[in-house]
Order: structure tokens, then C-alpha cells, then sequence
């Protein structure tokens, strides 16, 4: 079990810990005595190991989860009243980003399956930074909102696209309209979360999930069906899923995974896929590209 595969352990992370086993890379959001609080170098660190993770074909899935008692308590408060408000800040007068959009951005990229495995409180921007994740499992007894009405701003890190399309129209704006805080019950029935688990199990079932993409399916048909999943869901026509999928069955189809697992299924064995991510993704979706921040 290592921190990072061997290129990358020169990577000294001050607010995130990472360590790769067995093909998952689990990231801990590691300031357990704020609750793992968000900050501007908490995002960038979680920008960098997405970015890291990319680019390694020893990680095929990653999982995100907190250190101690909380899995994120939103954003970092110390500054009192000034916290959002851009002017106080350094390079005040500059176009600000927000900065946890830019990480769910990031994330919405990711050629690499995510899992959140939510610990416990996961409220303002610990809730909204999960939302472009793949799969969520929660501990039974975390606690999660949508609090930002209450705090006088409005949901950010693209929640505003991504919520709705994850929980419906209504049951979102229910929990953004209210800013009020739910439990880990309500987050299942409304289906925010895919499972519950006791606090101590919750990372076992969040692995169990990932050795089952790690030991049984081809990296790169993954992060194409990643990519085709989520750019859909934007798309104004099932033609354009038609014409992606075609495009993708036509590539993956002439592909020595295709082969590969083909041949495995017939010779009743487990599949070995020679394919890398890192070699490049067949281009299924021609002309389509990410809206730049203006």
C-alpha cells in the first residue's frame, strides 16, 4: 500500500492525504480538527490529485472520504463575515471563480470512476462537492444540507446543474430553499446517497464497490461510458447519445479489450485488458467542448 504510485511521491499534500491500494486510490480530506473545512488550498490539492490520478494507470477508482468524525463541514469560517466576500480578498478587483466549482469541474472530467464515502457532516460545499461524483455511500449517521440560504449566499460548485439532475427539480429545491440540515435517512430516500452503513463499515463497502470495477471491467470503456453518461446529460436529443455511442462501439469494437474480453467470457476466465487511459480516449463526442468561464 502506497501514498501514490512512484511518480508521484514527491507530492506533499498539507490538507488531503492519498493512498493507492490494490488499484483504488482513496482521498482523505485531512483537516479532522476544523472538520475538514474546505479552503482555496484544500481544492487546489484535490485538483492536483485528480489531475494525478488521470494520469496514472495503476488508479482505476477513487474514493473520497474525511478524516475523524466529519467528512466536511463546508466552508472555512475563520474569516467571520468577510469569508465570501472576494473584495477582502488578495487580488481583489480579479474575476473570481468559485473555487469549488472549479474542483467539481475537475471531477466532472475525471476519466477514473469516483465514489464519495461520506462519513459524516457533509454540509454547504462538503455536500455540493460530491454531487458530480459517481456513486455516494454515507455512514448512517451523517448528516448532510444545503445551507447556503441561511448563510445569505446561494449553492455553489455547480450544484445549481448538478442537484437537480441527481435528485429531481423539487426535492432540490426543497433542501436549497430551506437551507436546512437532513439526515442520512432523508439523503437515501431522496436519493442523494446510494447506501447506508455504520460509520465503521462505510469505507469497506465504498471498496468493495471499487474492486468490483478494479478486478471485472476495461479502464478505458469505463472512462468512455463515464464521459458519455455524464455529457448526456445535458444533451437535447437521444440522436446525440446514437451518434456517441456508435462512434464508441465502432472504436471499442476493432480494440484488443474488445478481444480480450470477448475471448475471457467464452474461455469462462477473468479478463485481462491491455488498453491504458493514458494512451488516449477514442474521440466519440467530435466538436464537443467545456464552455469557458467568460
Amino acid at each position: 500500500m502506497t501514498a501514490m504510485s512512484e511518480q508521484q511521491t514527491s507530492v506533499d499534500f498539507e490538507q488531503i492525504a492519498t493512498e493507492l491500494d490494490d488499484g483504488i486510490l482513496t482521498i482523505t480530506l485531512n483537516r479532522p480538527e476544523r472538520l475538514n473545512a474546505w479552503t482555496a488550498k484544500m481544492g487546489a490539492e484535490l485538483t492536483a490529485a485528480f489531475d494525478m490520478a488521470d494520469a496514472d494507470d495503476d488508479v482505476r477508482v477513487v474514493i473520497v472520504t474525511g478524516a475523524g468524525r466529519g467528512f466536511c463541514a463546508g466552508a472555512d469560517l475563520a474569516a467571520g463575515g468577510e469569508t465570501f466576500d472576494y473584495r477582502a480578498h488578495e487580488n481583489a478587483g480579479a474575476v473570481e471563480r468559485d473555487n469549488g466549482g472549479q474542483f467539481t469541474l475537475r471531477v466532472f472530467e475525471s476519466t477514473k470512476p469516483v465514489i464519495a464515502a461520506i462519513n459524516g457532516p457533509a454540509v454547504g460545499v462538503g455536500a455540493t462537492m460530491t454531487l458530480p461524483m459517481d456513486i455516494r455511500l454515507a455512514a448512517d449517521d451523517a448528516r448532510m444540507g444545503f445551507v447556503f440560504t441561511r448563510r445569505g449566499i446561494v449553492p455553489e460548485a455547480c450544484s445549481s446543474w448538478f442537484l437537480p439532475r441527481v435528485v429531481g427539480i423539487s426535492q432540490a429545491m426543497e433542501w436549497v430553499a430551506t437551507g436546512r440540515v437532513f439526515s442520512a435517512e432523508e439523503a437515501l430516500a431522496g436519493g442523494l446517497v446510494r447506501s447506508l452503513h455504520p460509520s465503521g463499515e462505510l469505507l469497506d463497502a465504498a471498496r468493495t464497490i471499487g474492486r468490483e470495477i478494479v478486478e471485472n471491467t476495461a479502464p478505458v470503456s469505463v472512462a468512455l461510458a463515464r464521459q458519455l453518461m455524464w455529457r448526456m446529460l445535458g444533451a437535447e436529443h437521444p440522436m446525440l447519445a446514437h451518434r456517441a455511442d456508435s462512434r464508441g462501439m465502432l472504436a471499442r469494437g476493432q480494440s484488443a479489450d474488445a478481444v480480450e474480453g470477448i475471448t475471457a467470457f467464452l474461455e469462462k476466465r477473468p479478463a485481462s485488458f491491455p488498453d491504458r487511459v493514458s494512451d488516449g480516449l477514442p474521440e466519440v463526442m467530435p466538436g464537443w467542448t467545456a464552455p469557458q468561464f467568460e
